[in-house]
């Protein structure tokens, strides 16, 4: 999701730039509008939140299904009210290797989302496809803020 997020992010501050100039971009023999970038960019979002072909959101707590186990020490390991004993870095490990669901939801966060053949395996170790990071969720927040205001 990290070249989705920013890709989308910029196709949309791009679209907003041809709007205000009242400029198109010739792409071959299509014409690429304000319009059909602002499209694109949605149906991007609109995939990350489970229009895709799992139905799956790439979300953290959005919608029906969204991933379980989240590679997150924060939201894999039990609370302190549920464990109030010290848990030492390497007994982690015993967390992150659990096939259970994360105990705490790191809700809003968006994941690493599905490998090259479109599949998702929900699984922790899977770092590339289950970590949620920043650099994936900042881009996000901008699209999500403006097609909130934009419909």
């Amino acid at each position: 999701m990290q070249h989705v997020t920013s890709l989308s992010f910029l196709l949309l501050a791009y679209s907003n730039y041809l709007s205000h100039a009242n400029k198109v971009v010739p792409c071959g023999e299509r014409t690429a509008s304000p319009a059909l970038l602002k499209q694109l960019a949605k149906r991007q979002v609109n995939y990350i939140l489970g229009d895709n072909p799992l139905g799956l959101s790439y979300m953290v707590g959005y919608g029906s299904r969204f991933p379980r186990r989240i590679h997150h020490r924060g939201s894999s390991l039990p609370s302190v009210a549920a464990h109030p004993a010290r848990i030492g870095c390497k007994a982690g490990s015993r967390y992150f290797l659990s096939p259970n669901p994360n105990p705490n939801l790191l809700v809003g966060a968006v994941v690493g989302g599905p490998n090259i053949s479109d599949a998702f395996p929900d699984s922790r170790p899977y770092f590339q496809e289950s970590e949620p990071t920043t650099y994936i969720n900042a881009p996000l927040v901008g699209l999500l803020a403006f097609f909130s205001v934009h419909p």
